[in-house]
């Protein structure tokens, strides 16, 4: 084969193999998870969607999380000042999004009187598509539409949200305070959030 004939093989396999990684990071769908990853580390990776709680010592202050939600009005974490923040990374193509819904939906309505505020990050979806998600599972609380993944890639060098889906808890002070790979269940959530919402500041 000659010289020209091998570069090019090398150069469509070399393109191949970034396709592959990007559709892999782009639609990765949580199906175990690690404890807290190190900094930089933002690979999607599978998740049983078992909630960690990290220590206070061990908590890393959350990114600025800012854009406009699926509605068009503006979003942002720096509102809930003061407030537990429930982030939740979903999308509409991504199945355990279907079946984590309705956890999300009670677990946020019966913690709002208690400072708990919730806000769904819709990541990299088409924005009909997820407002019909949305129409469909009624949240009660508004999404961030993410189509490019900026809010997730804020997150590197943090505790990333590595899965879709992912669930944050950001404390009262403005740390991760815990995180879930995968579809959350709702005993693990409830009793997350109550953890982190009953510390005294």
């Amino acid at each position: 084969m000659s010289a020209t004939k091998t570069a090019l093989v090398l150069r469509r396999t070399l393109a191949f193999a970034l396709a592959v990684a990007a559709v892999l990071g782009a639609s990765a769908c949580a199906g175990g998870q690690s404890a807290q990853p190190g900094a930089g580390d933002t690979r999607f990776i599978a998740g049983d969607g078992k909630m960690v709680v990290f220590g206070a010592a061990e908590r890393r202050p959350a990114p600025v999380v800012e854009g406009q939600s699926l509605d068009g009005a503006a979003v942002s974490l720096a509102a809930h000042k003061g407030k537990v923040v429930v982030l939740n990374f979903w999308a509409s193509w991504c199945s355990p999004c279907v079946a984590e819904a309705p956890v999300l939906k009670d677990v946020a309505a019966k913690t709002k009187a208690k400072g708990v505020d919730f806000l769904g990050v819709a990541f990299k979806d088409d924005k009909a598509s997820a407002l019909a998600f949305e129409r469909n599972h009624e949240p009660g609380y508004p999404s961030l539409h993410d189509q490019p993944g900026r809010v997730a890639l804020a997150f590197q060098g943090t505790v990333p949200p590595a899965a879709i889906p992912s669930t944050l808890i950001i404390d009262r002070q403005g740390r991760i305070a815990a995180r879930a790979l995968g579809a959350v269940k709702y005993t693990d959530l409830m009793d997350a959030v109550t953890k982190v919402s009953d510390e005294k500041p």
